[in-house]
Parts: C-alpha cells; structure tokens; sequence
C-alpha cells in the first residue's frame, strides 16, 4: 500500500462516528417523543402516565445525556462546515475538534443544575 493512504483512525475518525452516533440518538429521541405526544389523543390518561414516568431521577439522567448529544452533534456539525467550506479548515480540524470538545465540556459543566438539579433533590432530599 503507498505511503500516506492507510488511514489509522485518529481524531477524524472518531468524530465522524460520535457525530452518527448523536444523530441517530437524537433521532430515536424524536420519534419517541412524537409517540408519546400523540398518545394524548388515543388515551389522555395514559399519556399522563407516561409524562409522570418522565420526572423520575433515571429520566433526568437520561435528558442530560440527551442534552450531551445535542451540544456535541451541533458544535460537531459546526466544525465540518468550517472543514468543508473553509479554505485552510482542513488543515485545522483537528484544534478545530479539540476547541469544539472544550466548548462541549464546559456547556455541559453549566447544565449540570439546571438538568440534574431536581434530580438530585428528589434523591436527597432538598
């Protein structure tokens, strides 16, 4: 194989599959959340039952989680345009990936209260 052409998986790599992988979490988010809200018409109560279910603790958690998601696929999303439609992007995507994962980190550092807050008082009390 020539020189230069086997690619090794770096950081590239890595986020080309992290951002599939958020979109098709997202996706599924979607879809579930399209289901839910059209149980209202078929069974008011039950509805109601399923939106009880989703202030529970394990729910909070799983609503960071999708918050992680959205962030990364959208600063993610960011960093290729500016690969693709930048002329010297490509030469900068990997600073570009790491600036992007620093953002990321401290959005998610930010929404840890706000997500998790009632989380953490329905647990331990306030």
């Amino acid at each position: 194989m020539p020189a230069g052409t086997l690619y090794r998986g770096r950081e590239g790599m890595w986020s080309w599959v992290a951002h599939r992988v958020t979109g098709v979490l997202i996706f599924f988010f979607l879809f579930v959340h399209v289901l839910d809200t059209a149980l209202v018409r078929v069974s008011p109560e039950a509805y109601d039952d399923v939106v009880a279910t989703y202030k529970t603790p394990l729910v909070a958690l799983l609503e960071y989680g999708l918050v992680a998601a959205i962030l990364f696929h959208a600063l993610n999303g960011l960093r290729v345009i500016a690969v693709d439609f930048w002329s010297k992007g490509p030469r900068y995507q990997k600073q570009m990936l790491w600036s992007a994962v620093g953002i990321w980190v401290v959005l998610m550092i930010g929404a840890l209260y706000p997500v998790l807050g009632h989380a953490v008082r329905e647990v331990f009390g306030s």
